[in-house]
């Protein structure tokens, strides 16, 4: 076996780690309960237009797509874990919402250069293990002129710190992988396009978070429902002193940041990195 064959085995086992992670749980009740507007946020910051042709990468339930397809564009929802579909498909009809579902890695999209108008991506790409290569991929599908737009968590905030807690108790990433949240660092960000793109706007915000009663709530239900966290979790089964220990540390990250409004629930704000660029000529 030559060793281009070897990264790419390697490469495609990693991926299907990746599309069994997010398949697990319910990340798309996750989405709607708990971030709904984020979506809509990157929309309206990416400028969403009728007419226009749209591919939200690693789109989950299409948290951002179906809000880009309500704007009246013509939207691709794309993603590793096509097992998500079916919750945004729902969701779509609904809302009355037309828009196309396409299997699809980050790291190698299956459409053409400067095929879309705008590329947006919320809280997805940012799962992607290269960093570089996923960029380079937004870039390419982007037309000259056309829009890139980010929403990422930040390493500082919340989500970047839960990050940070399950880091110990999670498999050593494989080699070349960069940790998530470095997508919501500007600096970062800024590297990973470089001169491709121009116009650069990045704006840190957050999103408010009180829909959990207790932090014991809020670990429960992450312990539930989303991927990242239950894989960690898979990893140090039949170790009950550290699952405890994880317990506990996720416990105290929700009690940290509490902000004690004294509505008898957790609240919590999540920092998130909003990012557009416009891809040059």
């Amino acid at each position: 076996m030559t060793m281009q064959n070897s990264v790419t085995e390697a490469d495609r086992a990693l991926k299907t780690k990746h599309r069994a992670m997010w398949a697990q749980g319910d990340y798309p009740s996750l989405a709607a309960e708990v971030i709904p507007e984020l979506g809509a946020v990157l929309v309206e910051a990416c400028g969403v237009r009728p007419g226009q042709r749209v591919l939200d990468v690693a789109a989950g339930s299409g948290n951002a797509a179906i809000p880009a397809a309500l704007a009246g564009a013509d939207v691709v929802a794309s993603d590793l874990t096509p097992e998500l579909f079916e919750a945004g498909r729902a969701v779509a009809e609904k809302q009355g919402a037309h828009l196309t579902w396409q299997e699809a890695d980050a790291e190698s999209l299956p459409f053409g250069d400067a095929e879309f108008d705008t590329v947006l991506s919320c809280v997805g790409v940012m799962f992607a293990p290269h960093h570089q290569q996923a960029a380079d991929e937004l870039v390419r599908v982007c037309r000259p002129g056309g829009t890139i737009g980010l929403l990422n968590w930040t390493p500082q905030g919340f989500i970047g710190r839960m990050f940070a807690v399950m880091k110990p108790y999670a498999p050593p990433p494989p080699p070349g992988a960069q940790p998530p949240p470095l997508w919501g660092d500007e600096d970062h960000v800024r590297a990973l396009l470089g001169d491709r793109v121009t116009d650069v706007r990045a704006e840190r915000r957050t999103v408010r978070v009180d829909r959990f009663e207790t932090p014991e709530a809020f670990r429960d239900y992450f312990k539930e429902r989303y991927g990242p966290t239950i894989s960690v979790y898979k990893n140090i089964a039949g170790e009950p002193e550290r699952a405890a220990a994880l317990d506990a540390a996720l416990v105290d990250l929700a009690r940290d940041g509490d902000l004690g409004t004294g509505s008898g629930r957790t609240v919590l704000e999540w920092e998130y990195l909003l990012l557009t660029a416009r891809r040059a000529g």
